[in-house]
């Protein structure tokens, strides 16, 4: 009797674990975007990565020693990227701040296509087809965007689409304060 109790106990046990999952994520107090990555306040991982459009040039982390920059993870594929495109398009002017596009296992003609026909918001257009980079980063799933400070150090991230909110919200106020997470 007890080879057929126990079964059933863990079942309810793990059925009601994920049913409280459920209810909190419904009631909005369990939200993945406010995951706090574990690379807060941690030097950047650093990356050597082709460019998008020039696959022969490889583009360093060290190119933005000494300044701010964003890091942004997209892909064609990623219906997310796209809903953020013109939030990022907007920040990208209105900002001063390199964005570092990190192309995540994408078809490069697409992605080259998907810039030319939305606008391209970043300084440089990084290809992870490995996806190694990510993993490095911490990345979930597409979009996710870091800030990165001028000594190096992860400020801030956000996981899912950025908007012109978010980007006031979170993002802008750890760049006027200095921001330590």
């Amino acid at each position: 009797m007890w080879r057929y109790f126990l079964p059933a106990a863990a079942f309810i046990a793990l059925g009601g674990l994920f049913a409280f999952a459920l209810v909190r994520i419904g009631q909005g107090s369990l939200d993945i975007r406010e995951i706090k990555s574990p690379l807060l306040g941690k030097p950047a991982p650093g990356f050597r990565l082709p460019t998008l459009a020039e696959p022969g040039r490889v583009v360093a982390s060290s190119a933005f020693a000494g300044r701010p920059y964003l890091v942004n993870v997209w892909g064609t594929w990623c219906a997310e990227c796209r809903a953020e495109h013109s939030a990022l398009l907007a920040i990208g002017r209105t900002s001063g701040l390199p964005i570092v596009g990190l192309d995540w296992k994408d078809d490069r003609q697409e992605a080259i296509a998907y810039l030319r026909e939305l606008g391209n918001p970043y300084a440089e257009t990084l290809s992870d087809n490995d996806g190694r980079t990510a993993i490095d980063w911490g990345v979930y799933g597409a979009p996710e965007t870091f800030l990165v400070s001028a000594d190096g150090h992860v400020l801030e991230k956000h996981i899912g689409a950025l908007s012109l909110a978010i980007w006031q919200k979170k993002f802008a106020p750890r760049l006027a304060g200095g921001g330590a997470p």
